[in-house]
């Protein structure tokens, strides 16, 4: 049985930064295809960042270069690194575990999901 946990989030200013952990456990962590979620209230889930078990990294057209994933195998934990936060980057940051087949399909392994509050 796979369980995800993700930490890290909570209350930032505007140009601030976060770094989110998601610890995976039950899993073949360094085999896995991995993503990082978020849901804003009233929206739908949108992917932020995969980074996949074959070292491919892609991120969501919002991103512009302020986010980055990594990975730690030995750890079995995915990072989100998050630098000059905007409000609009507030939402539930998900951890997921998912397959790549030339895009990410999510597989329902989910954690419980990490705030990151951005204030003006």
């Amino acid at each position: 049985q796979v369980h995800i946990v993700e930490s890290g989030g909570g209350l930032v200013q505007t140009g601030g930064s976060l770094r989110l952990s998601c610890s995976i456990i039950g899993s073949t962590f360094a085999r896995n295809t991995l993503g990082w979620f978020r849901q804003a209230p009233g929206k739908q889930r949108e992917l932020v960042a995969i980074s996949t078990f074959h070292d491919r990294i892609q991120y969501g057209d919002f991103v512009e270069g302020r986010f980055t994933i990594s990975r730690d195998n030995s750890k079995s934990t995915l990072y989100l690194q998050m630098y000059n936060l905007k409000p609009e980057d507030t939402a539930t940051y998900y951890c997921n575990v998912g397959r790549w087949d030339g895009q990410y399909f999510p597989l329902n392994f989910w954690g419980q999901g990490t705030q990151v509050t951005v204030s003006s």
